[in-house]
């Protein structure tokens, strides 16, 4: 094989995503069937939506009915942060050719991590081995919604609190961006939007709601969150 060298170093580096994103999409499978929509979503989503966290949020905007506005900015600014992403890796993927529009597409946070985190090996060719090591991630969460979904379709599971998987994968993401930023001042933020949200504001915009004063609340305190830094 012509890239064989770039396919094993980005497969082997992908292992622990693909733990992940397995059980993870299994349980993105089971769900969206559990409430009955058909089982060919799950790999329509995974291929062409490719947003773990908006895909389970998806399933809360099919069953309340969300207005398209709605879902366009909600959608926004769950995956706001992905724009951050792709401008600190303007340079590594300059010379990646026709495999950058997969690239881009293809940027996960978990991506992001293996890609900002991994040393670079000279003997590669860095653009494939970058198309490798994002196209395994997205073949692993393809891969376990699809198997959720046609296995949730044929046998039955009790799903009752599956939907938390969508909160445990924030939790977990909280967590590890505690470690890196060692400031607890955005998460005190994040907690009071959201405890102020519940109270006063309607369940189904209070994500909206939610996320759009989390943003002004960090602008305001932008000062002291870099005095912190």
């Amino acid at each position: 094989m012509k890239y064989e060298r770039e396919l094993k170093a980005a497969f082997k580096i992908s292992i622990p995503v693909m733990m992940g994103y397995g059980v993870l999409g299994f349980a993105f499978g089971l769900l969206l069937v559990s409430f009955d929509y058909s089982w060919y979503l799950a790999p329509l989503m995974s291929l062409f939506i490719y947003a773990g966290a908006l895909q389970f949020v998806a399933i809360n905007f099919f069953n309340v009915k969300a207005g398209l506005i709605d879902i366009v900015i909600a959608s926004w600014f769950v995956n706001l942060r992905q724009s951050f992403y792709g401008l600190s890796l303007l340079k590594r993927f300059k010379n990646t050719g026709k495999l950058k529009a997969y690239l881009i597409f293809g940027l996960t946070d978990e991506t992001y991590a293996l890609l900002t985190t991994i040393k670079d090996d000279g003997q590669l060719k860095k653009r494939w081995y970058y198309f490798f090591l994002t196209a395994l991630n997205q073949s692993y969460w393809f891969i376990g919604s699809t198997l959720g979904a046609i296995v949730g379709s044929n046998i039955k599971f009790n799903t009752a609190g599956l939907e938390f998987s969508l909160t445990a994968l924030f939790v977990v993401l909280c967590i590890e961006q505690y470690k890196n930023l060692k400031n607890i001042t955005p998460f005190i933020i994040g907690i009071i939007a959201a405890l102020f949200t519940l109270i006063f504001v309607p369940s189904d915009k209070m994500l909206i709601v939610a996320i759009g004063l989390a943003i002004v609340l960090l602008f305001f305190f932008r000062r002291k969150l870099e005095d912190d830094e």
